[in-house]
């Protein structure tokens, strides 16, 4: 069932129901409903139907929102752009993928008969671009079944419902942010979508929000602002592999239960922890570590119902494909059957220095620990002897930073020395350090660590400072 049919039948039982709400105002179901048929009337009659693709960037993720229910009746399928690009990257996207028709502002609406359309599981419903694109757009495509047919597993593991007030805290562009909207509609709960990050706007849905959505490393925002505002919140669904244990233990001394999992935007679900206890495969997933001779570390591969179509347009990328398996280079332990997936990294993250291989997430796990550290990246840079160096960039209260420094209390070099001393081996420790107020991030709020890869190696960013 596509998430709009679904949306249809929430409007004809509960049409009262907040369905969403966003910076603009509320919507009911029967008034979401009645804004995407219109609007689907409106694609029906400029000749816009099954397998268009329909790129839509609406600021307003209600708009947006309204756009991906409008496509999904027609049978189309949107492609969610940033608003925020450029015109020139704009047109970047818009020569490299082939759209029926664009949208920036909120879809026109007509009267007339409602739309019918009778889809199939294997109808391509939606598509975004991939966290951290550069160069050449990179958009993927999926079919109705790999995200559908998995609310229900989702459901039962953190137990939303549709009586639940879902924060969606990010832009919708995100798939981790827009996977969680769609499932939100689908059951029913009401979907609060600012449309961005923002820590000073979320304690007034907290006062109301039942669950929320975030990357880990703003779960500790989440906590502090619930802990000022108050509220009900009693789930946090957390999308990243590197969430720490603190602040697990953290949110449920608050009495918020975390339910954290690994995926990527190609393969969606891929495991999960909804206890504490570790990463296990995400039902319907099965999961292979090929792990090279003579090598600790293997590739994991995937295979599952829940796997994207590709991308578009023939567009290159991390993804990989063998007999209906897929990887992305993500790096993990030996791994059998029954037991924890231990991630360790990207492979084409992965720093070879002096013939030593370090993997970069080692390294940050240890680093976010010391005192003053916000967030890290760790990234290789070139060197003329050993190919390429760790490199760490520390965002948050530094002290010795080149050029005006930070202010006194937070870490210093010494202190981010002595913790590497401590627990990383000799080719582990970084050997350049320096500091930003703020790592650039990807639409999903994770760091950017190819963009900052980058700025470093152009060597001319006033953001970052080197330790002395």
């Amino acid at each position: 069932m596509p998430v709009a049919a679904q949306v249809m039948r929430h409007a004809s039982v509960r049409p009262g129901r907040i369905a969403v709400s966003g910076p603009e105002g509320d919507l009911t179901y029967a008034e979401l409903a009645d804004r995407a048929g219109r609007a689907a009337r409106a694609l029906a009659d400029e000749g816009i139907g099954r397998g268009a693709l329909v790129a839509v960037a609406q600021a307003d993720p209600v708009a947006l929102l309204v756009a991906v229910l409008a496509a999904d009746l027609v049978g189309a399928t949107p492609l969610l752009c940033d608003h925020a690009w450029s015109e020139e990257r704009r047109a970047q996207v818009m020569a490299a993928v082939p759209v029926a028709a664009r949208f920036d502002d909120p879809l026109p609406e007509a009267d007339g008969p409602a739309v019918e359309h009778r889809p199939a599981p294997d109808d391509l419903t939606w598509a975004c671009f991939s966290s951290g694109s550069t160069g050449r757009p990179r958009a993927v495509v999926r079919g109705r079944a790999s995200w559908t047919a998995s609310f229900a597993h989702l459901d039962a593991l953190t137990g939303i419902g549709p009586d639940d007030v879902v924060l969606i805290p990010g832009p919708l562009v995100s798939s981790l942010y827009g996977f969680a909207a769609v499932h939100t509609l689908a059951a029913g709960a009401t979907a609060v979508v600012p449309g961005r990050w923002s820590p000073g706007g979320l304690a007034e849905p907290l006062r109301r929000a039942t669950a929320v959505h975030v990357v880990p490393h703003r779960l500790p925002a989440v906590l502090d602002a619930l802990g000022t505002a108050g509220g009900p919140l009693r789930t946090a669904v957390v999308g990243g592999a590197a969430l720490d244990v603190a602040a697990r233990t953290r949110a449920a001394a608050a009495g918020v239960r975390v339910v954290s999992y690994y995926g990527a935007t190609e393969l969606s679900f891929v495991a999960v922890d909804a206890d504490g206890a570790g990463l296990r495969p995400f039902p319907g997933v099965e999961i292979d570590v090929r792990v090279p001779p003579g090598q600790v570390l293997g590739e994991v591969w995937v295979r599952s119902p829940w796997l994207c179509d590709g991308y578009l347009a023939g567009a290159t990328g991390p993804l990989r494909q063998d007999n209906g398996w897929m990887t992305v280079g993500d790096l993990a332990e030996p791994h059998r059957p029954g037991e924890v997936l231990r991630l360790r990294g990207r492979g084409d993250g992965a720093i070879q220095t002096g013939g030593a291989t370090v993997v970069p997430e080692d390294v940050e796990e240890v680093l976010r620990k010391v005192p003053g550290v916000d967030d890290v990246v760790v990234v290789g840079t070139p060197h003329p002897y050993l190919g390429a160096v760790v490199t760490a960039v520390v965002e948050g209260a530094v002290e010795g930073a080149v050029e005006g420094g930070a202010a006194g209390g937070g870490a210093s070099r010494a202190a981010l020395e002595a913790a590497a001393r401590a627990e990383l081996d000799p080719a582990q420790r970084p050997r350049r350090w320096y500091a930003a107020a703020s790592l650039p991030r990807t639409p999903a709020g994770k760091p950017a660590r190819g963009l900052l890869a980058t700025r470093l190696a152009a060597g001319d960013d006033p953001g970052l400072r080197r330790l002395t």
